[in-house]
């Protein structure tokens, strides 16, 4: 008999030799009709897993990421499936599941019209009818090439010739007549995937590479029940509304231009005060929290990037000026980050034990030559500007420096309205992977992710492991944050690194007079204010707090004769520092209100013969609806006191 350890603690002992189907039965029907795959020893598996050995066993229904992933990634086969019998000429790429549903790329003569979409979805509909089983089963690297040229399929032959050397054997799933290059898991049918929308065609270069081919890739999004597909659609056209991409274009607080360049977006006055005052607000706080603030420059040549390793690990990624590989002449590359400038810093004369830490910091432009397929509005660009830092210490001051860094971070976070949403990642380097990505050596990697791993434990924060995410010197702390249709990408990092310090020579003297190497943090506290705007876009539906709205508050005279009394609270609120201005046009009050409501203006003041008699307004506020009759000086002192709480 075996032992599993199941979730809630509890041991089960079972016969050797069943599949995790059967198990997941006897554990009980409605949860086996729920199961999409299992965990076992925390790796995902089909439910047709045969389970040999005692092990952790852990059932994963649509409710877990990891179910989600397996059904969604099912129905990506239903969906290829689909095009393969309505177009046999199709080329199959790739069909992965990702955090939102999945897509398929496929190499078709023109892209899908919303007609052929349709004629693809009724075709998943009788295929998922036909319930389908999935059987997976493996050839050895040279049967599998000869099989996937046999079947047409080069982009799947790129795939497995690439995996041909490690001498494994190629994984496969059938269904039915579709068979597709695939090391799963799956579902046992194609039955359970009951309600899908394919949600667009768009192109994709092939590996993301724009020298590459174009394809056409189909995004889509499945359930278990059409009522959650309902109500997930819903969910979409709320998002589409709120997306920073079109809000933020129609508010103007940025715009792209194609012959300025992909991923370049040009901000407009409304988006580049948000940002000026963003950055005056993370320059302060951090000088309050010990920070030098430094000013490097944007560029450097080669000889900086091959010392910390950036040359070796990072050149795909950079912007570089000169031929690379001409040895002969001075090569210069843009700044992908900013830490090996701020090292010099530190350089700059012998330094000592007392003078640790040394809190170094920038407000940084970064490039970063990002796939063109990735860009996106102000999430993802080629450049951008960051609140980056550098924390150089002793190694017995890791710890506070590190609590410092993440109190900081999740203050910044709170305050502008993110952090409610936030996920944690501590972010591992991947051991099988360590010469072509990872500096460093097994043991200085095991020694830094305990040590950190150590005082994420102490600080009680809960978070997932990322394997494989670590950056090339060190692992990280992620912050985690979703755009409104649940892409994810990272919005804050600190990370731990005890390598670079010794490629620079960055020593100190410590109190015994020898030598020591420090350990260095590398941080953000806001991250990149560009992506950080363009997440409070969607958090606030364009609708600013206060304290950073870049036009605070608009007076709206009824009438000429209410003009002058207009402008005098409005010099009032300017000598305060507010962004006020006063609609004097002369037009109906009705078009000035909705002009007001439309730009998502916080305060709207409305100005007639009352107001003025009794020294008053009428306030329209975007929280609490409209205040008629309301003190000037009570709405002053609400003002400045919201605008000094920096409420949300």
């Amino acid at each position: 008999m075996l032992k599993l350890t199941l979730k809630d603690g509890s041991v089960r002992e079972v016969e050797n030799g069943q599949s995790a189907a059967d198990i997941v039965k006897g554990i009980g029907a409605g949860l086996f009709k729920a199961a999409c795959c299992v965990k076992i020893n925390g790796e995902v598996k089909d439910l047709r897993t045969t389970i040999d050995s005692d092990c952790e066993f852990e059932v994963m229904t649509f409710d877990s990421l990891d179910g989600k992933k397996t059904f969604w990634h099912t129905a990506s086969h239903i969906l290829a499936q689909a095009v393969k019998r309505l177009y046999p000429e199709a080329k199959l790429a790739i069909g992965p599941a990702i955090d939102t549903g999945f897509y398929y790329d496929f190499d078709v003569e023109k892209p899908f019209s919303a007609d052929e979409l349709l004629k693809i979805e009724a075709e998943m509909k009788k295929i998922v009818k036909e319930g389908i089983a999935l059987e997976q089963f493996e050839m050895a690297p040279a049967d599998a090439i000869a099989y996937l040229k046999e079947q047409g399929e080069p982009y799947k032959v790129e795939l497995c010739e690439e995996h041909a050397d490690k001498g494994e054997p190629i994984s496969f799933y059938k269904q039915g007549d579709f068979t597709d290059l695939c090391a799963g898991p799956h579902l046992m049918t194609t039955a359970p995937v009951k309600a899908f929308k394919l949600l667009s065609c768009t192109g994709a270069y092939w590996r993301g590479n724009e020298k590459n081919k174009m394809l056409t890739r189909i995004y889509a999004v499945a359930f278990p029940k059409a009522s959650e597909l309902e109500e997930h659609l819903k969910k979409l056209e709320e998002a589409k509304l709120r997306d920073h991409n079109k809000l933020g274009r129609e508010l103007e607080y940025f715009t792209t231009v194609d012959y300025v360049g992909q991923g370049l977006p040009i901000l407009l006055p409304k988006g580049t005060r948000v940002i000026q005052l963003l950055q005056r607000w993370i320059e302060d706080e951090e000088q309050k929290r010990g920070c030098l603030l430094t000013k490097t420059p944007l560029m450097a040549k080669r000889d900086l990037y091959r010392i910390s390793g950036h040359w070796d690990h990072y050149l795909d990624g950079m912007f570089v000026l000169g031929d690379p590989t001409d040895e002969t002449k001075e090569c210069f590359a843009l700044r992908p980050m900013t830490c090996p400038f701020q090292y010099q810093v530190y350089l700059n004369r012998q330094r000592s034990y007392r003078d640790l830490p040394m809190r170094l910091t920038e407000t940084s432009t970064l490039f970063r030559n990002e796939d063109s397929g990735e860009m996106h509005g102000l999430i993802r660009v080629r450049q951008f500007t960051i609140s980056e830092g550098h924390y150089i210490l002793r190694p017995d001051q890791l710890e506070e420096e590190f609590k410092g860094c993440l109190e900081l971070a999740k203050y910044c976070l709170d305050t502008v309205g993110l952090l409610e949403d936030c996920t944690f990642r501590f972010s591992q380097w991947d051991p099988a992977n360590p010469k072509n990505k990872y500096e460093g050596t097994k043991e200085q990697w095991e020694e830094a992710q305990r040590v950190m791993g150590q005082i994420l434990d102490h600080l009680g924060l809960k978070y997932e492991v990322g394997i494989d995410e670590a950056a090339f010197y060190g692992p990280k702390l992620d912050i985690q944050y979703k755009n409104v249709f649940g892409k994810e990408d990272t919005i804050v990092t600190i990370q731990i690194d005890m390598l670079l310090a010794e490629k620079f020579g960055m020593y100190y003297i410590d109190k015994d007079g020898q030598k020591k190497l420090p350990y260095i943090i590398h941080r953000t506290s806001l991250g990149c204010y560009e992506r950080t705007l363009a997440y409070m876009i969607e958090r606030f539906a364009g609708v600013m707090p206060l304290w950073l709205a870049p036009e605070q508050v608009r007076l709206l005279p009824i009438g000429e004769q209410h003009v002058e009394y207009a402008q005098k609270i409005a010099d009032r609120l300017t000598s305060l520092g507010m962004r006020v201005t006063v609609d004097s046009r002369d037009d109906n009050i009705g078009p000035k209100i909705k002009a007001s409501r439309l730009e998502r203006i916080p305060y709207t003041f409305i100005i007639g013969d009352k107001e003025v008699a009794d020294n008053t307004v009428t306030v329209r506020s975007r929280k609490e609806g409209e205040l008629p009759g309301v003190p000037v000086d009570d709405i002053v002192a609400k003002l400045v006191d919201e605008i000094e709480k920096k409420l949300k």
